[in-house]
């Protein structure tokens, strides 16, 4: 993998639940180094099925939860692979067409041992986010692994002898201890008066308060204005998409049902590094030092005229050194034909291209 530009970013852990990332790319590099002399490693691999808290769901409505502390495999290991998906209280799966998970992340965190458990009593250095090694700015996109309602049918599985190391303990700061988080949005659709804009989180299909533009903040702090049309802050928790007249539905407790594969750490694993890239990232240079903008989210501009029309988004993210790439995959969500990354050369530049399909209108 490349060398990392940041390793860590402190940042206030409440900053998860109110910004998220609508399109971005997972790297698994490793870095320019043989590993001609690997041989079959001795240990097993080993998985267990772990399921976060419930959280109950109606018709229309929408979750925003985080979930700090959750149950991970303890140690000095390597993860091999992290799957992910909606089930109700009877641990059955819930039908995407029902329920739209639009994202999960899980966050690495380190906690100071002597944390409050009181919020008040906290302080900044208590508790700072892990990084994952992208490019992206501050607090935007900080998660090793993260998926929505892609997550079935999309393979994480890391090939041998490549493995994430986790729980190194010389990686750990003295009187700390490391832990994970997951943060995800669910969107139940049933009833929905349009599905789509309900998935999308437009907020014109949204039961949002009368109040709503006068005291939001976006997350540079600033107010909330009427050309905001659609996104996160229109899908927060306990919102609702607007349902079609005298429809009637269940509500349901569900949960987020998590399986992690892994081996205990050895001279046989070899370290890759996780690289999230983000396509809104507006690059920019400062002399020779480069700036990088992730928005997270943005409007498709309307095209004119007739039609449909595809919108392309391109970031061109330089890199500071090569590597081999292992693994890559792409969040997306509906509207969108297809993502694609590709090198210039892999040490230079890296390109993220999403192609989505316009229809007259902008959005994203």
């Amino acid at each position: 993998m490349i060398n990392p530009l940041s390793s860590s970013h402190m940042v206030n852990m409440e900053f998860i639940s109110n910004a998220m990332i609508l399109s971005f790319s997972i790297l698994l590099l490793l870095p320019s180094a043989s590993y001609s002399l690997y041989q079959k490693p001795k240990n097993h691999i080993k998985t267990a099925i772990f399921v976060t808290g419930s959280f109950e769901m109606g018709p229309g409505s929408i979750a925003t939860k985080t979930f700090e502390n959750i149950k991970f495999p303890k140690g000095h290991v390597g993860i091999k692979s992290f799957y992910a998906e909606l089930v109700d209280q009877e641990g059955n799966s819930i039908p995407s067409y029902e329920t739209y998970l639009h994202h999960w992340f899980a966050i690495k965190y380190h906690q100071n041992i002597t944390m409050s458990p009181n919020p008040k009593l906290r302080r900044p250095e208590d508790a700072f986010f892990q990084r994952n090694e992208g490019t992206c700015n501050g607090g935007i996109l900080p998660h090793y692994w993260g998926f929505g309602v892609e997550s079935r049918g999309t393979t994480s599985k890391i090939p041998d002898p490549f493995a994430i190391e986790q729980g190194n303990p010389t990686k750990i700061k003295n009187g700390y201890e490391e832990k994970w988080l997951l943060n995800i949005m669910v969107i139940d659709t049933r009833g929905a008066q349009d599905k789509k804009a309900c998935t999308q989180c437009r907020c014109d299909q949204m039961n949002l308060p009368k109040d709503f533009y006068n005291v939001t903040r976006d997350i540079h702090n600033q107010k909330l204005t009427t050309n905001y049309k659609g996104g996160l802050f229109c899908c927060q928790d306990n919102l609702q998409c607007k349902q079609i007249e005298g429809f009637q539905g269940s509500r349901r407790m569900v949960s987020l049902r998590y399986k992690i594969s892994w081996v205990d750490w050895n001279i046989y694993q070899i370290p890759v590094k996780v690289y999230i890239l983000d396509s809104t990232d507006k690059v920019r240079s400062n002399g020779s030092k480069i700036l990088h903008d992730c928005l997270a989210e943005y409007t498709i501009p309307a095209t004119g005229g007739g039609g449909d029309s595809p919108h392309v988004q391109k970031a061109n993210i330089p890199m500071e050194k090569g590597g081999y790439l292992i693994y890559g995959t792409a969040h997306m969500h509906s509207g969108v034909v297809n993502a694609t990354l590709y090198g210039q050369g892999w040490k230079d530049f890296m390109y993220i291209n999403t192609k989505i399909w316009n229809r007259k209108r902008g959005w994203k």
